[in-house]
């Protein structure tokens, strides 16, 4: 296998649907149940119905009272597409084994060269902390994490910016859309019906991003080909960064994007929810 396309296939190895019951609210199906909460809440073939979502946050809490969730304290909205209407909110760490769409926002920060382009790119990596329950002490982009419900990507982004590498929001704001990738990922937990809101950040010479919490250890400034090795040469990046990052060598040329390979990579980077 390509070793690019290697990252995609593992965030991609939950198309297969068999053993998990639908979940609706209303006339919406928002997501898929994992079998142990389907037996728990007596849920049959056809499925988890609530007529609404008021009743979603009081069968969360006694699921965790049993011990068949872990709750973060952090609420996610749901919805039946990416853009659709909030049906419902849901703790975060219950979004897995309901199989709701999930959202982030991810950040590239770039330094560029004296040319521009992608000759001379350097890339900001963040060492993720080895305390974190997810990818410890993996790398990361400069700023990542999940959207909390009522927020948008851009709130989000301009709030993580400054919790997670010290930025000044008015830098910040400089942050370009670059884009939207998906996937859909089984994991113990769950099913992950993952959405990442993708921006670019150009950053000058002169400014050192800072760890502002216990996310990131610290953070580095490396050669666009040095992180282009890593990903395809190691496990070292956090599973979804990869494909953050494999977006971006794209888009700046550093895989030819007009190959077959390239061609191959992109159409993979946009398998999940919409």
């Amino acid at each position: 296998m390509d070793p690019f396309a290697r990252h995609i296939a593992n965030c991609n190895n939950g198309h297969d649907l068999a053993g998990l019951p639908p979940f609706r609210i209303g006339a919406a199906q928002v997501g898929y149940v994992t079998r142990p909460l389907a037996e728990s809440l007596g849920a049959g073939p056809e499925g988890l119905a609530l007529p609404d979502g008021a009743a979603l946050p009081g069968l969360v809490d006694g699921l965790a009272a049993q011990g068949l969730l872990r709750l973060r304290g952090e609420e996610f909205d749901v919805r039946e597409s990416c853009d659709g209407p909030v049906l419902a909110r849901l703790d975060r760490g219950a979004v897995p084994a309901f199989g709701v769409i999930g959202q982030g926002v991810h950040v590239n920060g770039l330094v560029r060269g004296p040319k521009g382009g992608a000759e001379g790119l350097r890339i900001w990596v963040g060492h993720r902390s080895r305390h974190k329950p997810v990818a410890p002490g993996q790398l990361d982009n400069l700023v990542a994490g999940g959207i909390p419900a009522g927020l948008t990507p851009e709130t989000c982004l301009l709030k993580e910016a400054e919790e997670e590498a010290s930025l000044p929001e008015a830098l910040a704001r400089q942050a370009r859309r670059a884009g939207r990738l998906s996937y859909v990922m089984r994991q113990p937990d769950g099913l992950r019906r993952d959405v990442l809101h993708v921006y670019d950040l150009e950053l000058p010479e002169d400014f050192t991003p800072a760890p502002h919490d216990d996310e990131v250890e610290r953070f580095e400034l490396w050669p666009a080909e040095r992180v282009l090795a890593v990903v395809r040469d190691t496990d070292g990046v956090k599973f979804n960064v990869n494909l953050v990052l494999i977006d971006l060598f794209l888009r700046e040329g550093l895989i030819d994007p007009a190959s077959s390979a390239g061609q191959a990579l992109r159409a993979g980077l946009d398998q999940g929810p919409r």
